[in-house]
């Protein structure tokens, strides 16, 4: 399934959040309820510098800060499910690419879903089963659900099974501001 336009979009989109767009922030805040609206108000205290990857390596941005970095792939649905062994199987190829060059230098993969129409919070948040990480690396890749795996191998991005956005921002941002480690 390619992005398009759309997935440019959306790509901005998580751009511009990660970032500590106000404006970006406090429209999709107002939409949710008061804890979900705090998770995602603490990236404009503590933003992330985000660049927005070119070529098919299989990253569309990469958010970075003094204390975490991470590759992201953008991806979006209209039916709460994508499927990597479509487009002959490109998608699959670039996970296994992305995931490979994660564990070669210990960094955690991740992949965000945006649904298009939905209530609420409209990012997941995912990661590929890495193996060899360490310190924060380690504890992102442990609370982050791993992408669904096929019996023939193949993944699977199932929006239900993701970690709402905001839920991970709580995680990352919050933790520190309340003095945990």
């Amino acid at each position: 399934m390619g992005l398009g336009s759309k997935g440019s979009e959306y790509e901005r989109e998580l751009k511009r959040i990660l970032s500590g767009d106000e404006k970006t922030v406090e429209r999709i805040a107002r939409k949710l309820d008061e804890v979900e609206a705090e998770n995602y108000r603490s990236v404009l205290r503590r933003p992330f510098m985000v660049l927005r990857s070119a070529g098919s390596l299989g990253v569309d941005l990469i958010a970075m800060r003094y204390d975490y970095t991470f590759p992201i792939e953008v991806k979006s649905t209209s039916t709460g499910e994508v499927r990597f062994s479509m487009s002959s199987g490109r998608q699959q190829e670039q996970a296994l690419a992305f995931l490979s060059e994660c564990e070669r230098v210990g960094i955690v993969p991740i992949y965000a879903l945006r649904m298009k129409r939905v209530r609420g919070d409209p990012w997941r948040v995912y990661t590929l089963p890495i193996q060899g990480l360490v310190g924060r690396q380690r504890l992102i890749q442990r609370v982050l659900p791993k992408i669904y795996t096929t019996a023939k191998g193949n993944y699977i991005l199932r929006w239900e099974d993701g970690m709402p956005l905001n839920a991970f921002l709580g995680y990352v941002n919050l933790r520190e501001e309340q003095g945990e480690e």
